[in-house]
């Protein structure tokens, strides 16, 4: 891949955005490779969690490559409906990417460094959790711009934190540190440098590993459901999920573990 870096080792895929030259701008290449990561990494039985990271740039993600934006609102065709319905095509195609990381199966982990601008703040939304250094800053910076956010960020954060912060946000531009990000539940936790990040996100990482990857990956898609559901609907789509999933080799394995006083071994 041209724009991202992976490594696979105890069943966690370690992702890292790779463009340090363009603080992690995301062009058309890079969406086109988060896609296709996602995919793949929900498919591949090895996997059972990703850390997602910004590597040697200054930045996390200094959000979309201005070129690439450039290319979807200068689409050229003579009929304007022509015009606006590739306009939506290509909006629906980048959100793509972003749709992938939230539908992985396996948890996602983002551990933010430096900037996380406008695409990159779509990016940190759709991971399960969010982790950050002091000196971070997140901005919905498409405001500055003359648009509307338009890959999620406003659908997801909301989610996240209080409506009253996401229209500050995305009504003012400004930037947001990584200590009120984590005062406001945007981010878990702030560490005082990207080292110390990363050692405790690996750490978590290891410890979501270990544990029964049917568990884990029937958890999350769950709680995807119940943020989009009652709790009456919630509570009956559970029933039926663990009255086809309860009786797992992993339940089995858990109980003998438990019996024997030792670390349980699940299969991918």
């Amino acid at each position: 891949m041209e724009t991202l870096k992976i490594s696979i080792q105890k069943h966690i895929a370690h992702l890292i955005i790779n463009r340090p030259d363009k603080a992690n701008a995301l062009n058309q290449t890079a969406w086109d490779e988060i896609l296709q990561v996602f995919t793949e990494l929900d498919e591949n039985p090895d996997v059972r969690v990703i850390v997602l990271e910004g590597g040697d740039s200054k930045h996390f993600c200094a959000g979309i490559d201005l070129s690439l934006l450039m290319s979807v609102t200068q689409a050229k065709t003579p009929c304007d409906a022509r015009r606006r319905e590739k306009i939506r095509k290509d909006i629906l195609r980048l959100q793509a990417p972003i749709n992938a990381i939230e539908n992985c199966s396996k948890p996602v982990l983002a551990a933010i460094h430096g900037g996380c601008i406008g695409g990159g703040v779509d990016l940190v939304c759709a991971c399960d959790m969010r982790y950050c250094t002091d000196d971070t800053f997140f901005t919905i910076k498409e405001i500055d711009m003359g648009m509307v956010a338009d890959l999620g960020t406003l659908q997801r954060l909301p989610k996240l934190i209080g409506e009253g912060f996401v229209r500050e946000m995305a009504y003012t531009g400004r930037n947001v540190g990584g200590k009120e990000a984590e005062k406001i539940g945007m981010v878990n936790r702030t560490f005082v440098d990207k080292a110390t990040m990363l050692t405790e996100v690996m750490t978590l990482a290891e410890t979501i590993a270990q544990k029964s990857p049917v568990a884990i990956r029937g958890t999350k898609h769950i709680l995807q459901h119940s943020r989009e559901h009652s709790v009456a609907d919630g509570l009956n789509y559970m029933a039926t999920w663990n009255a086809g999933m309860l009786l797992s080799a992993d339940l089995q394995e858990a109980f003998e573990a438990k019996m024997t006083k030792r670390e349980p071994k699940f299969e991918n």
